[in-house]
C-alpha cells in the first residue's frame, strides 16, 4: 500500500496571484512613462504627469469642466454672459429697432404738430446714446468671449487628458492580454507534455504485459 502525502485542508485558501487593485499599484508613474511613453517621468509636462499618475493608480480622470468652471464665476462674469447673450438675440434686435423707430416717429410728430422737436434731424442725441451703448456693450461682450475662450481651452486640455489616459489604458490592456496568452500557452504545453508522458507510459505497460 503506497503512502500518500498529507491531504490539503478544505478550509485552506487557494494561493493565487495577488490582485494589484487590492494592494499596491501594479505600475508606478515612472514605469508608465518609461514603458508606454518612452520618456522619463520627470521630463513630462504637468498634464501628462497627472495622466501617468492616474493610470498608475487606476483612478478615473474625467470630470465636468463646465460645471466646475461656472461655479467659480463671480457676479461680474455672470452679468457679462447675460449681457452678451441678450445682445446677440433677436429680442435685442427687435427692441433696438423699435426704440429707433419710436424715436424717429416721436420727433417727426413733434416737428409736424409743434414745429420744433427735442432731437431734430440728423438725430445727434440719438447718435450720442447709441455711441454710449456701443462703448459700454463692446467691452462687456469681449469679457464674456474671453471667459468662453478660457473655458474652451480647459475643455480641450481635459479632452487631451482623457484621450491620453484611454490610449495608455488600452496599451496596458494589450500588455496584460499578451502576458495572459503566454501564460496560457505555457500551461497548455505543460498539460500536453503530461498527457504525452502518460500516453507513453500506458503504451509501454500494454506492450510489456502478456
Amino acid at each position: 500500500m503506497t503512502g500518500r502525502g498529507p491531504t490539503p485542508s478544505r478550509g485552506a485558501p487557494h494561493a493565487g496571484p495577488p490582485n494589484p487593485r487590492k494592494g499596491a499599484s501594479a505600475h508606478q508613474p515612472g514605469e508608465v512613462a518609461t514603458k508606454l511613453l518612452g520618456v522619463p517621468f520627470e521630463t513630462l509636462d504637468e498634464q501628462t504627469q497627472r495622466v501617468a499618475r492616474h493610470v498608475a493608480e487606476g483612478r478615473h480622470i474625467a470630470r465636468n469642466i463646465t460645471k466646475s468652471y461656472d461655479e467659480e464665476t463671480n457676479f461680474g462674469q455672470r452679468a457679462a454672459d447675460r449681457v452678451a447673450s441678450f445682445g446677440g438675440s433677436w429680442t435685442f434686435v427687435g427692441l433696438f429697432a423699435g426704440v429707433m423707430l419710436a424715436w424717429v416717429g416721436l420727433n417727426a410728430f413733434l416737428l409736424a404738430s409743434r414745429g420744433r422737436t427735442f432731437d431734430p434731424f440728423p438725430y445727434i442725441l440719438l447718435n450720442l446714446f447709441l455711441s454710449m451703448l456701443a462703448a459700454i456693450q463692446a467691452p462687456v461682450i469681449l469679457m464674456s468671449q474671453n471667459r468662453h475662450s478660457e473655458r474652451d481651452r480647459l475643455n480641450a486640455e481635459h479632452d487631451y487628458e482623457v484621450n491620453l489616459k484611454a490610449e495608455l489604458d488600452i496599451m496596458l490592456l494589450h500588455e496584460k492580454l499578451d502576458q495572459l496568452r503566454e501564460t496560457q500557452w505555457e500551461e497548455l504545453l505543460a498539460i500536453q507534455k503530461e498527457q504525452l508522458e502518460l500516453l507513453s507510459a500506458m503504451t509501454q505497460k500494454k506492450t510489456v504485459s502478456p
